[in-house]
């Protein structure tokens, strides 16, 4: 177990990152705005799935290799730049429906989690987030320093949850009016494609540092 002051630190120092939006924050509310609370809520535990995944291999040393293998990092960081802009393609290029035409089906909640999932999970950033980030409230004397690292993953993923949960609520309430109006919706079509895309390229711009 976690000293408790090192804990008690970690959870306010994570609360603090989490408020302060970024890549995954966007992807949510961009999710949100564009389906609703369902669609933004299940891209919150698709990314936080792939979150559980990356404090695996933060606990048992396999992101030191995506961290220390050029080819490694390269490999993940353009899989996931791809799979983004290929998001943002797909939504660019959905129809305007016609005035006169029923509304198409949203996208399906599953098909909405499992981009969340794959986008989380194919992004190097977070990988050396949790190397570099985790281990500074690791206490070797407290026990084993995998089991620490694991839960304070946990710890991380949980308040991430209850975080991106409200932006997803939020952004979807404030949807819910705006999709009404017809030349929102086009207009936020436009803002989640050129969003994604934008998200891809700067994970490909990445660098490890």
């Amino acid at each position: 177990m976690p000293d408790p002051t090192l804990w008690g630190l970690f959870v306010v120092a994570s609360v603090v990152l989490l408020l302060t939006p970024g890549p995954a924050v966007l992807y949510i509310v961009a999710r949100s705005v564009q389906q609703g609370r369902a669609a933004g809520l299940a891209s919150v535990l698709g990314i936080h799935l792939g979150t559980i995944v990356h404090i695996a291999a933060a606990a048992v040393g396999l992101s030191a290799l995506i961290v220390s293998s050029a080819l490694a990092f390269a490999v993940v960081k353009y899989l996931g730049a791809a799979y983004l802009i290929w998001i943002g393609i797909r939504t660019l290029m959905t129809r305007e429906p016609d005035a006169e035409a029923p509304a198409p089906p949203p996208e399906r909640l599953g098909r909405v989690f499992r981009d969340g999932f794959v986008v989380n999970l194919l992004n190097p950033k977070t990988a050396i987030f949790f190397l570099a980030f985790l281990p500074q409230f690791v206490d070797p004397d407290e026990g084993a320093v995998h089991w620490q690292i694991l839960l304070l993953g946990l710890t991380f993923m949980g308040l991430g949850i209850l975080s991106d949960g409200m932006f997803a609520l939020a952004a979807g309430t404030a949807g819910e009016f705006l999709r009404r109006s017809r030349r929102f919706s086009r207009i936020q079509r436009w803002f989640a494609g050129t969003s994604f895309i934008g998200l891809g390229l700067v994970a490909a711009l990445a660098g490890r540092k």
